[in-house]
């Protein structure tokens, strides 16, 4: 596909809603905020400083400050929290945006005949507003679920609410990074991420968030996140190309803010992640007792270690009993071999 020396000005121009018209004051100005507000929302989105004469700010800019600050006008937010919330957003939607940029290059560079007829603007005056349009629909299914669940426990909001927090990581991915090329190492992410996602919400858990060869879920009991653990184990042994994985779970109360969660039971898991080992799952004492009576596993006590921040850490080992490792191998049928398909072989 031949690339005119215009064609990244008009694709732009469809991705930012219109044309740069206004420097950071006056856009600050058209949208009835104060030049301070106006910056620290900028920055706190994560977009790069700019000059005072750069003309880089469109309608669409003037817009979004006049409804983000309407927002305080109203009292739904304050300033402080709209940066902090600002901030959450611009990381997530960053992330997003990268990867979609990448399929964009891809589709540019590596695969032109899939642009119909050749006109790539045109393409991507269609496709845009059918994934905002996506995004959207995604993102009001979490909030209405999200607020379901908020509204249940109401009484406990301003409080940390006991759960279970885990973390699965690729066990040597560092050195599995430098052996191979971009291509192979973002398809053992993909597979990794999407593998683990899927065990999490299957499980009634939720991904926290993807911190590179790492995730952070959380399950509001100690027997889902156990089936959690242990799904995500058999998922990665069924995947000749993954990389062995090692969990880290602990039970306790935890804070939870702007979609993360945060204390001592996070940074707890956290630690037996680090010292678990390939194709094993280790767990707090609390969690312990929380399963020990539970016949579908089994728990061995180890050794202290110590490690950042606890001096004497107590991991258990967990692991499903062979009597119920048995019944769940005879329970696997055809739609559980479907289930784990990775949707891009």
């Amino acid at each position: 596909m031949q690339v005119n020396d215009d064609l990244p000005a008009r694709i732009e121009k469809i991705l930012l809603g219109g044309e740069r018209r206004y420097n950071r004051v006056q856009a600050a100005v058209a949208a009835g905020v104060t030049l301070e507000q106006a910056t620290e929302l900028w920055r706190s989105l994560g977009f790069a400083n700019v000059g005072d004469d750069d003309v880089v700010f469109t309608d669409s800019d003037v817009n979004a400050l006049r409804t983000a600050f309407a927002l305080v006008k109203v009292g739904v937010t304050d300033q402080d929290l709209l940066s902090s919330v600002a901030r959450m957003l611009g990381q997530m939607m960053a992330r997003t945006a990268s990867w979609q940029s990448q399929v964009l290059l891809d589709l540019i560079t590596q695969r032109p005949e899939s642009v119909p007829g050749g006109d790539l603007v045109g393409f991507i005056e269609q496709v845009v507003p059918a994934l905002e349009q996506v995004q959207v629909f995604v993102w009001r299914r979490h909030l209405a679920a999200l607020t379901e669940r908020a509204f249940a426990n109401a009484d406990e909001q301003d409080e940390a609410h006991p759960m279970v927090v885990g973390f699965v990581d690729l066990a040597g991915f560092t050195n599995f990074s430098r052996r191979v090329n971009a291509a192979e190492l973002t398809g053992l992410l993909e597979n990794f991420e999407s593998s683990a996602a899927f065990v999490v919400t299957e499980h009634e858990g939720r991904v926290v968030k993807s911190l590179g060869d790492e995730v952070l879920f959380v399950a509001d009991d100690a027997g889902s996140g156990a089936e959690i653990a242990l799904g995500l184990l058999d998922s990665n042994e069924a995947d000749e190309r993954s990389l062995p994985v090692h969990i880290g779970m602990a039970s306790g109360p935890v804070l939870r803010r702007f979609g993360d969660v945060f204390g001592p039971v996070v940074n707890l898991a956290s630690r037996l992640t680090s010292v678990s080992r390939p194709g094993s799952v280790l767990i707090d004492r609390v969690l312990a007792e929380q399963l020990q009576h539970d016949p579908r596993y089994n728990l061995q006590r180890l050794r202290s270690v110590p490690v950042r921040g606890y001096h004497n850490l107590t991991p258990y080992r967990f692991s499903r009993s062979r009597n119920a490792e048995a019944q769940h191998t005879d329970e696997i049928g055809p739609l559980d071999v479907i289930k784990r398909l990775r949707i891009w072989e």
